[in-house]
């Protein structure tokens, strides 16, 4: 018992510190909820998770630029890939937390907050162990405590019937992806004998080309399905807009920043590592490439053109601004996966930078959004009319937040979809790239959309908007952010290049 004892003493605990972090205040979170009257205020438990969530994204910043450091036989890792999503994640649900705390105290349909609150925090830590995971087996336990929280967390109004049948359809939907994620992982463990997604990557070659070649196939296939389910994209995109629109306005931006990252997480850590050291020879290219760069990459690319293609096009028809920005999400999935269409491993700072970019400009939609349906008591665009002339600074920024959202030049969204582009185009992904640049073309329409309400067609009142002051600073933070990422976008790069080595996702980390 002792010797047992002894061995979990030898590991280098720190490299969990942000976990621990988020799991102690939401035990915290949840014994002080157990404790507090019925009737009492329940917002204080939003201001102690945002402390946890600021002392969490520390310990993160302090763990940047250091070499790879892996515990319990490589199954955890703290890298400069899963450092860099830890903080996208971080950063999003602080800006939910702070969206949450005028949205619970005026929506009294959501009747136990404070679970609202831990429950956020539990799904946020799912989000993270996924980030750090090397081992299929952490990496399934990440993804189902986000999706068990999220699943709560989206029926979180009982007695609203919209919300009881999303929460009801994402269940059961997750729950059939979910299956399908398992089942291809034990395709993967079955031929490997191993669930640590290095020691698969160096036996998977052997058993690629020992027979093996269709069943691997196979377990991609069914993998690829499942996780496409967790960013929303096509053909797997149908549960999105009903979710969306059901579920409480803090959640939807929480499902469409922070859930949508860590499946490109997942994915990116997966299939870059397990399938980087199969290789064929490209007759165009005429030398070795990995096979995900290859035969596997097609099939990504027709899921990333159908999810540009689909989400843009079906979401010229939406007049309620939820499943808008639900078919926004959609498409934006595809823009995402264009890169791991064009794999090569070194398109990892590009990713990250766009998904920074969304991150800001989607958070500070969502805190609008939430303003201008809690004044105008609707979810539709035209509540949108006449928003210049109640709260300039309010539609100034959401008009910065779609426009970089469209990809306008010289928005924070133009460089991220361009440093895409460019990259589709120097792998010769000529296809891929002009369906980008088209579908970008087409999203003006419904952005400029809400922009003409805003600006060209009068409003019901024109007495000021009241904007509580939570939602202000992220409306505020996110645009200061949205237009310096827009205005300087190389040493945000840099930055990121600097700080968050990518490459280290290949390395073998220091068992501790």
């Amino acid at each position: 018992m002792n010797s047992k004892w002894g061995v979990l003493a030898e590991y280098d605990w720190s490299v969990m510190s942000p976990e621990f972090t988020i799991l102690g205040v939401a035990t915290l979170l949840s014994l002080i909820d157990l404790l507090m009257g019925k009737k009492a205020d329940r917002r204080i438990l939003a201001w102690i998770g945002l402390a946890g969530v600021i002392l969490a994204g520390y310990f993160v910043i302090r763990n940047t630029g250091h070499n790879v450091v892996s515990i319990m036989n490589d199954m955890y890792r703290l890298d400069g890939f899963a450092n860099a999503f830890k903080l996208i994640f971080l950063g999003g649900v602080a800006c939910v937390l702070l969206i949450s705390i005028s949205y619970i105290d005026e929506a009294r349909n959501v009747p136990y907050s404070g679970e609202y609150y831990y429950l956020l925090l539990s799904a946020l830590l799912g989000a993270m162990i996924m980030a750090s995971s090397a081992d299929l087996i952490t990496l399934f336990v990440g993804l189902e405590l986000l999706s068990l929280s999220s699943y709560i967390l989206v029926g979180t109004r009982k007695h609203h019937i919209q919300s009881n049948e999303s929460a009801f359809k994402y269940v059961v939907s997750g729950g059939i992806a979910a299956a399908i994620i398992l089942y291809g992982m034990s395709f993967i463990y079955g031929i490997t004998g191993s669930t640590n997604l290095y020691t698969i990557a160096e036996r998977l070659p052997n058993a690629f080309y020992g027979g093996f070649d269709l069943l691997i196939y196979l377990a991609f296939f069914l993998m690829i399905v499942g996780l496409a389910f967790k960013i929303s994209a096509v053909p797997f995109h149908m549960w999105a807009p009903d979710v969306y629109q059901g579920a409480p306005t803090p959640i939807t931006a929480f499902l469409s920043v922070v859930s949508k990252a860590a499946g490109f997480a997942i994915i990116l850590r997966m299939f870059i590592v397990i399938f980087i050291n199969i290789v064929e020879v490209d007759a165009k290219l005429g030398m070795q490439q990995p096979i995900i760069a290859g035969k596997l990459a097609l099939y990504i690319s027709i899921i990333a053109a159908a999810s540009m293609i689909i989400g843009n096009t079906l979401a010229l028809r939406q007049v309620n601004v939820k499943r808008m920005m639900a078919y926004s999400g959609i498409a934006q999935a595809g823009y995402l996966l264009v890169p791991l269409a064009s794999l090569t491993g070194l398109l990892l700072d590009q990713t990250v930078f766009y998904l920074i970019a969304y991150l800001l400009a989607n958070m500070g939609a969502f805190a609008v959004i939430m303003i201008v349906n809690r004044d105008q008591q609707t979810e539709d665009v035209k509540g949108f009319a006449g928003l210049y002339h109640r709260a300039p600074w309010l539609s100034i920024s959401m008009t910065f937040f779609l426009l970089s959202l469209a990809g306008i030049p010289l928005s924070a969204g133009f460089f991220g979809k361009f440093y895409i582009f460019m990259s589709a185009v120097g792998l010769m992904k000529y296809w891929l790239a002009g369906i980008m640049m088209a579908t970008s073309v087409i999203s003006y329409y419904y952005y400029f959309g809400i922009v003409r309400q805003m600006y060209m067609r009068p409003g019901s009142t024109e007495s000021p908007l009241r904007v509580p002051a939570p939602i202000a600073v992220v409306v505020l933070l996110t645009f200061i952010g949205t237009v310096v990422i827009g205005v300087m976008p190389d040493p945000v790069i840099q930055y990121i290049h600097t700080n968050f080595p990518f490459q280290q996702i290949f390395e073998s980390g220091s068992k501790l």
